[in-house]
Formats: structure tokens, C-alpha cells, sequence
């Protein structure tokens, strides 16, 4: 009988030391029944749940959708190319979820957020499921912050705060991009992080708003997550859910993040392709029963955390596209019961030069005056009646030819106030300049202004105000309160600036 050298016995011990962690791992794996338009029939994997992450031999991932008897179905997340009937499914026993990171600040991700814009690799600091519960209301703190978009008629009478989902709709063509990306360029300098997910638009479309942030240095702060046309109905369908769960990882370090979501009208017809293949009944307009909490269950997570959960926050504007201005259709109706309000875009004010088109009647927002500077509260307190007034007036005085001298002054007031709520593409305004020419006008210093003239003139008065009265832009901008003090010292202002011009 040999017997065994100390060698032999420093061996085993070193394989058994060196073996200790490693554990037999069991893998559940199914079979492809059947496969067809994105959609898989899987058998043999009975313990999978409903969200679950599967993984197929060619290595594409998909999201089990339906828990039937004996099969389940699962959606693919990519081309089915190299599948078919009896290939190898794996679970991944863990909800379906990207990798997040810092580092994604300033990219181009695709619906699992992954990099699409060639500049390598993003290194993943945690795993965040696309599907989360949404705060509950003990973890919620009220909505009392602004988050300035920039644009004067939206931030002076439908103030947008942060944690709120405010919607904007409209038809297609009349500026409800531009809103967005409006906002997102003014968050500049303010500690908010922006994201942009692009639902079923054209991947020129993305690319033309990647090169505008690029130019105005908004994509050093944005994350633009892009699921276009030609990706399949899948993965348009978790894109927003993806967005949402970056969100969420901001939101947890204390970050106040705005996340816009254009748009979801193609996300509901997704999602109605998806439901369709997988023979769920369909109902109203063809979509799923469960549609309205497709919407509801994404947006109930946009929410400002108080200060025990980290006290950050996840901003929404939701974009939905209206068919020949119909708000009463399924989805606009859902998504506006859902939202804490709706910016409501009208062609008929788009063609007739009006932009931003924004309808005062229909738009509202329900947080209101709570996330107003008691600046901007003060100066624009009156500016919807005054408005609603001058439309009501503007249509009895169109067919008579004599008006007495009050009348007169109000249609002249209310031109006044539609100019001023003109806005050029990208040039939001800064908080200041907004509280100054709002007062200037409840004051009625532009009564004798042409205009035509207007805006070059409040532009010519701001850069006087710049260099003669810059502690009035300060005292705005640190303490955001009107005082009568401060109202007397703009008028003053803008007067002395009026008489400095020649031919007034």
C-alpha cells in the first residue's frame, strides 16, 4: 500500500480551500414551441414570473408577458434570427432591469440602456428593474419647488414644480417637442438632470435633437434614451419604463431629475401590437384592457421624495399627439386624468404666428400657484383673465367700426400680452428678465410700444436694465419676491428707458 506524500495532502487541501465558495448552481432552461412576429412559446420553464428576464442560446434577451397552464410567452427584446422551434431558453430568475451608472450622463442609450452613439462602454454601478413601485404617499413630499422651463406664457400660468407631470398635447406639427427641449436647455447651471426618451420617432428625428443640446451644452447634463421606428414593438414598449428606472437612480441620491416622455401615443400603440400578438382581448380603439395602467403605473413614480427617502426628485412631461385637436379620445383622456395638468398646443394658434400655441383656455395646471416664485405669482396673478377677457372682446369687436376709449384699451392691452407670450425656438428666459417685463406690462408701460416693435424693445430695455439697474436683477433672482418698492423701481426703468429712445 503507497502511501500518500505530504505533497499530495497539500494539494487536495489547497483545491478544497480554493473550492470552498464555489456552489452547485441549478439552471432552469425551457424549450421554443413556437416563434413568430417577436413573440416565443415557451415550455418547461414552470417557476418563471410575470416581468421575468429570459435569456435565449443566441443570446438574445426577452420578457416573459403571459403565464399560461403549461407554456409561457415570452416578447424578445431584439431579432429572432437563429431561434426556432426547440432552441434553448435560459431563466434569469430576476425582473427585467438595466445597469445604471453616473457615467451615462452626456450619452445615447437604446431601450436596455445600452450605448448607441460609438463612444464606447458604459461601466455599470448598480442593476435597477424597469418595473418599480412607485413611492407611497408617506415617502412623498409636497411639490412646492419651480422647475423654470424658460417659456413665459407656461412658467407665468401653468407653473410646473418638481416631482409634478404636467402633459403637453397636441397635434402633430404644432411644437410639443420644442416645449421640451425648451426646458431641458434651461435647466442649465440648475443641478437638474434631464432625460429624454424617444418612443417610435424617426432616428433623424433623435439625432437632430441630440445635435441641438450638443449646441446649446444641455447634453453635459441629459441622457437621451431612443427606441425608434424601426425597433421592434418590445422594446418601444419598456423604453419609457427604462428612462424612468435612470430616473429613479438619480432620484435616490438626492438628484432632481425632469425625464420627458415623446411620445406616449406610439408607446400605446405599441403596446397594442405587443398585446395583440399575444392574443390578449382587445378593447376599446383595439388596445388592451390594461392600457390605462400601462400609463398610470409609469407615471405614479414621477414624485419629489422628503428629505428621510433622500429628498430628490423625478419631473415628467409626457407628450401625447392628438388626432384633428380630439382630447376626448382613449388615450389623451387617460393620460390627462393620470397628470397634475396639461399644456394643450392648438394648430389654429400655431398658423396664425402664435408660438408657443399654447391654448389658455384648455391648458391648466393643477399644483398652480404652490410651485410659483412669489415674483413671478405677483406679476402674472391677472395675465389669464386679462387674456380670457381680450379673446372674449377681440370676437364682439371684430365686425363693429367705433370703439369707445376703454374698449379700445383693452383690445390694445390684450395684443400686448399675446406678443409678449411669443417665444422664439430656443431661447428660453431667465427669471428675471420674465418678472421684469411682466410688470412692465401689468404696469402698462407698452401701451404706446408698437407691436411690431415690442420685442426688439423689451430686449433693448433688458440690456439697459443690465447696466443701470442690475440690482434689481439681483434682488429678483436672490430673494424672488415683488414688493411695491421693487414694481416702482421697474416702471421707473422702463421709462427712463422709453425716453432715452428717439422718436418716443
Amino acid at each position: 500500500m503507497s502511501q500518500t506524500s505530504p505533497d499530495q495532502i497539500l494539494s487536495v487541501l489547497k483545491s478544497q480551500i480554493t473550492d470552498y465558495d464555489n456552489k452547485c448552481e441549478v439552471e432552469e432552461t425551457g424549450r421554443i414551441i413556437q416563434i413568430g412576429d417577436g413573440i416565443v412559446t415557451i415550455y418547461g420553464i414552470n417557476h418563471a414570473m410575470y416581468g421575468e428576464l429570459v435569456i435565449f442560446e443566441t443570446g438574445v434577451k426577452g420578457i416573459i408577458q403571459n403565464l399560461e397552464a403549461k407554456t409561457v410567452s415570452a416578447v424578445l427584446l431584439g431579432s429572432d434570427y437563429g431561434l426556432s422551434e426547440g432552441s434553448k431558453v435560459t431563466r434569469t430568475k430576476r425582473m427585467a432591469g438595466i445597469n445604471v451608472s453616473d457615467k451615462m450622463i452626456g450619452r445615447v442609450l437604446n431601450a436596455l440602456g445600452e450605448p448607441i452613439d460609438g463612444l464606447g462602454d458604459i461601466e455599470a454601478d448598480d442593476f435597477y428593474p424597469i418595473e418599480n413601485e412607485a413611492p407611497g404617499v408617506t415617502a412623498r413630499k409636497s411639490v412646492n419647488t419651480p422647475l423654470q422651463t424658460g417659456i413665459l406664457a407656461i412658467d407665468a400660468m401653468f407653473p410646473i414644480g418638481r416631482g409634478q407631470r404636467e402633459l403637453i398635447i397636441g397635434d402633430r406639427q404644432t411644437g410639443k417637442t420644442s416645449i421640451a427641449i425648451d426646458t431641458i436647455i434651461n435647466q442649465k447651471d440648475k443641478d437638474v438632470i434631464c432625460i429624454y426618451v424617444a418612443i417610435g420617432q424617426k432616428a433623424s428625428t433623435v439625432a437632430k435633437i441630440v445635435s441641438t443640446l450638443k449646441k446649446y451644452n444641455a447634453l453635459s447634463y441629459s441622457i437621451i434614451v431612443s427606441s425608434p421606428a424601426s425597433d421592434p414593438a418590445p422594446l418601444q414598449y419598456i423604453s419609457p419604463y427604462s428612462g424612468t428606472a435612470v430616473a429613479e437612480y438619480f432620484m435616490h441620491k438626492g438628484k432632481d431629475v425632469l425625464i420627458v416622455y415623446d411620445d406616449l401615443s406610439k408607446h400605446a400603440t405599441a403596446y397594442r401590437a405587443m398585446s395583440l400578438l399575444l392574443q390578449r382581448p382587445p378593447g376599446r380603439e383595439a388596445y388592451p384592457g390594461d392600457v390605462f395602467y400601462l400609463h398610470s403605473r409609469l407615471l405614479e413614480r414621477s414624485s419629489r421624495l422628503d428629505d428621510e427617502h433622500g429628498g430628490g426628485s423625478i419631473t415628467a412631461l409626457p407628450i401625447i399627439e392628438t388626432l384633428a385637436g380630439d382630447v376626448s379620445a382613449y388615450i389623451p383622456t387617460n393620460v390627462i386624468s393620470i397628470t397634475d395638468g396639461q399644456i394643450f398646443l392648438e394648430s389654429e394658434l400655431f398658423f396664425s404666428g402664435i408660438r408657443p400655441a399654447v391654448n389658455v383656455g384648455l391648458s391648466v395646471s393643477r399644483v398652480g400657484g404652490a410651485a410659483q416664485t412669489k415674483a413671478m405669482k405677483k406679476v402674472s396673478g391677472s395675465l389669464r383673465i386679462d387674456l380670457a377677457q381680450f379673446r372674449e372682446m377681440e370676437v364682439f369687436t371684430q365686425f363693429s367700426s367705433e370703439l369707445d376709449p376703454s374698449t379700445k384699451e383693452l383690445l390694445d392691452y390684450g395684443n400686448i400680452l399675446v406678443e409678449l407670450l411669443k417665444q422664439p425656438l430656443y431661447r428660453p428666459l431667465p427669471l428675471h428678465e420674465q418678472v421684469i417685463i411682466l410688470s412692465a406690462a401689468t404696469q402698462k408701460v407698452f401701451m404706446d410700444v408698437p407691436v411690431k416693435k415690442l420685442k426688439s424693445f423689451c430686449s433693448d430695455m433688458m440690456g439697459y436694465f443690465e447696466i443701470h439697474y442690475h440690482d434689481v436683477i439681483e434682488e429678483i433672482d436672490t430673494k424672488k419676491v415683488m414688493t411695491d418698492e421693487l414694481a416702482a423701481k421697474i416702471r421707473q426703468g422702463a421709462c427712463e428707458f422709453k425716453k432715452s429712445l428717439p422718436n418716443t
